[in-house]
């Protein structure tokens, strides 16, 4: 019988045709198929992105799915013009927020030590704590999502201000980035755009 220990040591490697979906044959969606994405499947999706790590557990990023013509047409005025268009025709577009008060929730999420909210009572923190943390859960979720077969589209170029006006006034959220998902059309998918090497990014000490 295994253990516990023994059933975290790591698994192993995803076989290719996983990493191919998962980074190397995947491409940032400009365009869409009309196929729709279900409510039960944003549920699978964020069921499976709540469970990447974060600092102490907190777990500061938001989802607000944008399913509906409604929903969406709210975010449309926000967008850069570069991005409104393919946006509006994605099935579903993410607002990825993180909440600047995450640690009210501190204690439900790390119950073994009540006090960790004080760990987090400085503002300053608090705010790197959470967009730091925040990205982690959007990464995840962009992660999550290509597992699931969906296609993503993320972007900046959007009106920080007015996405928060829009959608966040009374809370402390604070918009990070947006991701369209759905299942990409062919048209406007780029080759693949040159990476830095090894060499270049990163040191071996």
């Amino acid at each position: 019988m295994t253990d516990q220990n023994e059933a975290l040591a790591g698994g192993e490697p995803l076989a290719d045709e996983a990493l191919d979906q998962l980074f190397r044959s995947a491409r940032t969606a400009n365009a869409w198929t009309p196929r729709p994405v279900s409510h039960a499947l944003l549920r699978q999706l964020y069921g499976l992105t709540k469970l990447g790590p974060t600092s102490a557990n907190v777990s500061p990023a938001r989802f607000v799915f944008l399913t509906t013509p409604e929903a969406k047409a709210r975010l449309a005025p926000h967008l850069s013009s570069a991005n409104r268009g393919k946006a509006m025709s994605a099935p579903v577009n993410v607002v990825i927020a993180y909440d600047l008060d995450f640690a009210a929730r501190a204690p439900e999420l790390f119950p073994h030590n009540p006090g960790v909210a004080a760990w987090f009572a400085d503002p300053e923190v608090a705010a790197v704590t959470a967009i730091r943390n925040g990205s982690l859960q959007g990464a995840y979720l962009m992660l999550a999502a290509r597992a699931l077969g969906l296609d993503c589209g993320p972007m900046s170029g959007f009106n920080h201000a007015g996405v928060d006006a829009e959608f966040f006034t009374g809370r402390r959220w604070v918009t990070n980035f947006i991701c369209s998902l759905g299942y990409a059309s062919q048209v406007d998918i780029f080759p693949r755009l040159p990476r830095l090497a090894f060499e270049d990014a990163c040191e071996l000490l």
